[in-house]
């Protein structure tokens, strides 16, 4: 039987590694296409989520100032009662009760059920009652902590595009030991080559598996 010459058993020896490169170089491919449309899909959500975030933070300070205001028209309205109150103006005490908003008349309700003028221990005012409840202030913090809800998924996307954009990184080492690996002559040094490339695909595949998927249109 013929022996094989130099070439031949040097082009025998090569086609393994041919075609595990090609693969490489196919799967990084896409998969490197893939994580550029992950990362670019998420920095939209971080830009969406920050855009709602702002537009909560400018809510709740339009809430806190107008539920601000409405605490100075009650107590201005609470001291001009007093003051009519106790010079005993029962007409002009009667049309300030009448103007107070309904939200600090259930508080004033509830204050003078309490008998202020004689039980010592009643609260001093009826802003100091439960039931002074202003909604706007009440929807104020409610717009901040959604806010600040908002921000944490702001940073939450931010981390995820790195993430893909980190394996993108990755994916040039694995071409890297490809197409390294299609101008080496030493077989060993090949075998390496591509092996390495196998390991840091594969680990990088694994890792990418656990990262949450944006598909929103």
């Amino acid at each position: 039987m013929a022996m094989a010459g130099p070439g031949e058993r040097q082009e025998d020896g090569a086609g393994w590694h041919e075609i595990v490169a090609t693969a490489l170089l196919v799967l990084t491919a896409v998969a490197t296409s893939w994580s550029s449309y992950q990362a670019t899909r998420w920095h939209g959500e971080q830009a969406a989520h920050a855009n709602r975030t702002s537009a909560l933070r400018i809510q709740g300070a339009s809430a806190a100032a107008l539920g601000e205001a409405e605490t100075q028209v009650d107590v201005a309205t609470f001291i001009a009662w007093a003051d009519a109150d106790q010079t005993k103006d029962d007409q002009l005490a009667d049309f300030y009760l009448d103007r107070f908003r309904p939200e600090f008349r259930t508080a004033f309700d509830a204050w003078q059920a309490t008998d202020p003028l004689t039980h010592p221990e009643a609260p001093p005012t009826p802003f100091a009652m439960p039931e002074y409840q202003v909604a706007h202030r009440i929807e104020a913090t409610r717009l901040n902590k959604a806010a600040e809800a908002s921000a944490v998924t702001v940073g939450l996307d931010i981390q995820r595009a790195s993430n893909y954009v980190l394996t993108v990184v990755l994916y040039a080492v694995v071409l890297f030991f490809a197409g390294m690996s299609t101008k080496l002559r030493n077989r060993r040094l090949r075998a390496i080559t591509v092996a390495s490339g196998c390991v840091v695909l594969l680990f990088t595949l694994a890792w990418i598996a656990t990262f949450p998927v944006s598909v929103k249109v």
